[in-house]
């Protein structure tokens, strides 16, 4: 059983950079895609990034571009997202999420495991 414990989250002031965690336990992974998502309130859950586990190959959403970094360790079997130049509009519940294909995909349905999501607010 495939488990995503997210770390990280806080309050910070917009211009401010946070770094979350993604720590996964059950298994180990190789040729599989992970992800981070976000839901704002009142909003559909939205893709941020994700990375190829065994390439390392990324993939941004348009919003997020130039200022998130997704990255992973594969010897702690963590992922991270690296979050700088925060603006308000990043506030969000953010989730970590892996599927067993190696294609990346941005589609919240298409990805199985799923952690609990870590708050992440960011004041003007």
């Amino acid at each position: 059983q495939v488990q995503l414990v997210e770390s990280g989250g806080g309050l910070v002031q917009a211009g401010g950079s946070l770094r979350l965690s993604c720590a996964a336990s059950g298994r180990t992974f190789s040729s599989n895609t992970l992800g981070w998502f976000r839901q704002a309130p009142g909003k559909e859950r939205e893709f941020v990034a994700s990375i190829k586990w065994n390439s390392g190959g990324t993939d941004y959403a348009d919003s997020v571009k130039g200022r998130f970094t997704i990255s992973r360790d594969n010897a702690k079997n963590t992922m991270y997202l690296q979050m700088n130049s925060l603006k308000p509009e990043d506030t969000a519940v953010y989730y970590c999420a892996a599927r067993d294909y190696s294609l990346p995909d941005r589609r919240v349905n298409k990805y199985t495991y799923w952690g609990q999501g870590t708050q992440v607010t960011v004041s003007s």
